[in-house]
């Protein structure tokens, strides 16, 4: 399967790559400095910025499927990544012909994503969502807003708060709501969510919230 990869460089999608080279997938990357890609031997790499059509179009040429594990580098500053870059996919992915897509998203600010939370959990949320949250959920809703209008088959994989601990290949997947006591999840396997839907073709046209 050839694979296009927007945020492969670190994180959950250098994982994600890593695990798609390693099932024999062909893998395209489009980053804005190889030199900081260290799979860049194995894969089709891509200079460029996700927010410009070019590169964009480029990348997913004769692409399968698209992932996506894009996101701001700081939670705490106003950023127009998603924003710009998921519509900038959606219309090179629908120019060129290519029909899956599978974003990272972020679980707890939809309607119904806290519904099995505890009241004090959702308070908190709320809170946050006010305050030290303000941006990066701005970001979703942006990106979220781009995915569901598309004409797309598409799954926007929605984890609860990222670790960079060991993953435990164990964890839960529902489609309406963050399971019970969500508090945490490793980017291993929320990348093994990704690549799940992937290969699976599971959860298209739905959210996937996924903890441990």
């Amino acid at each position: 399967m050839n694979v296009t990869i927007f945020g492969a460089t670190h994180g959950t999608g250098r994982i994600l790559a890593e695990k798609c080279l390693a099932a024999g997938h062909t893998v395209t990357a489009l980053v804005r400095d190889p030199a900081k890609f260290d799979l860049r031997d194995q894969c089709r790499v891509i200079q460029g910025d996700a927010r410009e059509a070019v590169p964009c179009h480029e990348a997913v040429r004769e692409a399968d499927a698209v992932l996506s594990t894009l996101g701001a580098k700081s939670p705490f500053e106003k950023s127009d990544l998603l924003a710009r870059a998921v519509p900038a996919i959606i219309a090179a992915m629908q120019q060129e012909g290519v029909r899956r897509l599978i974003v990272l998203g972020a679980g707890g600010w939809q309607p119904r994503a806290l519904d099995r939370q505890t009241g004090l959990r959702r308070w908190l949320f709320d809170a946050g969502a006010r305050t030290l949250l303000k941006y990066p959920i701005e970001s979703q809703r942006a990106q979220e807003a781009a995915v569901l209008f598309s004409p797309l088959d598409w799954t926007i994989v929605a984890p609860t708060h990222l670790t960079n601990s060991a993953p435990r290949g164990n964890y839960r997947v529902d489609a309406v709501a963050l399971p019970p006591k969500a508090f945490h999840i490793a980017r291993g396997d929320v990348a093994d969510a990704i690549y799940r839907a992937l290969e699976e073709k599971k959860w298209i046209g739905e959210h996937a919230y996924v903890s441990w």
